[in-house]
């Protein structure tokens, strides 16, 4: 026979179950027309943490492949696939209203997408529209309203509980782990929403640096020049390196103000987000704005001639030395026995 306590926790735990139940998340997929970003897989596994089904809409003007390489993804339940020439570009002025009019079709309670440039100017928007609160950079998930993120340039860490009845939210790729890719595959459906050409923004073209490098957001090896490389021509340096290691170039956003380098390789606070494997620092002092970009990195090498330079407080493997000199010796010696 149940007590009066036993009853309370036992309907506690039924009202629990049937709000996780009832949860549903759209997940927004980030791409090219032609490749999927991997951010999005990141945030189909944070979607799964916040229970309920998962589904994913794909936006675009030519956008099969990219539903193909997402039906794999495990843990999605549909994707909605919304093809439109007025969505060439992947403008958010489009889009938002799209999206929008696809979670008051369907009720879902939480709108996903990575804290990347595309979902950091396409989810104010979209919670601008639902009148809700925009919940950024999300690192963990601990419920379906309840989130950490971090604030002060990742010096302090916040755990908030919103209230809202749609939760509009951008989660750090670095965070999450890569949904795994199955032999099933999820069913699509067109969307029956209408999206209608933007009146104050126009996709007018892009011009996008080719390399042979890895993406510097997803490679697993990282080199970072700073300031201390003094000009544009001595990043040659790192480039050297790189190639020899297979990575990815980066760069602090002193060096990129400084226009040694193009501001998409800019790494920090107001730049890329990464966690590599390893995380090579060249001539950076180590403010707080660039180490919030790189700190989760697994393993962190500074090379600096300062030896009370910041960076050396979080790295792994510290070298104080000219780095034009120690950066030609370490390329050389790579792939030596």
């Amino acid at each position: 026979m149940f007590s009066i306590s036993h009853l309370r926790n036992f309907q506690g735990r039924n009202v629990f179950i049937l709000a996780h139940r009832f949860q549903s998340t759209l997940v927004l997929a980030e791409h090219n027309n032609g490749k999927l970003n991997p951010v999005t897989l990141s945030a189909i596994t944070a979607a799964q943490k916040v229970g309920g089904t998962v589904s994913c809409l794909v936006a675009g003007a030519k956008c099969g492949s990219v539903v193909e390489q997402l039906s794999k993804a495990t843990g999605i339940s549909k994707i909605l696939v919304a093809e439109n020439a007025n969505l060439h570009g992947l403008l958010p002025e489009p889009l938002a209203p799209l999206i929008v009019a696809t979670q008051k079709q369907f009720g879902f309670t939480h709108i996903l997408s990575g804290a990347s440039a595309f979902g950091k100017t396409l989810l104010p928007r979209v919670a601008a529209l639902l009148d809700v609160s925009p919940i950024s950079d999300v690192t963990v998930i601990h419920s379906s309203d309840t989130f950490v993120r971090t604030i002060y340039a990742g010096n302090a860490v916040l755990t908030l509980k919103s209230n809202d009845n749609i939760k509009v939210i951008t989660i750090r790729p670095t965070s999450f782990p890569a949904a795994a890719i199955g032999d099933s595959v999820a069913p699509s459906e067109a969307s029956t929403q209408a999206v209608d050409a933007s009146t104050i923004s126009e996709f007018v073209g892009q011009e996008l640096t080719k390399s042979d490098r890895p993406e510097l957001s997803s490679a697993k090896v990282v080199v970072s020049g700073g300031r201390g490389l003094k000009s544009g021509e001595n990043f040659q340096l790192l480039y050297n390196l790189a190639d020899k290691m297979g990575a990815a170039v980066g760069a602090s956003r002193a060096a990129v103000d400084a226009g040694f380098v193009s501001n998409d390789l800019q790494v920090g606070q107001t730049g890329k987000i990464l966690a590599p494997e390893l995380y090579i620092a060249v001539g950076i002092s180590g403010a707080i704005q660039h180490l919030a970009g790189m700190k989760d990195s697994k393993t962190i090498v500074a090379i600096n001639k300062d030896p009370e330079a910041p960076i050396f407080q979080v790295a792994d493997i510290g070298l104080v030395a000219d780095l034009f000199a120690a950066v030609p010796e370490l390329t050389e010696k790579i792939g030596k026995k």
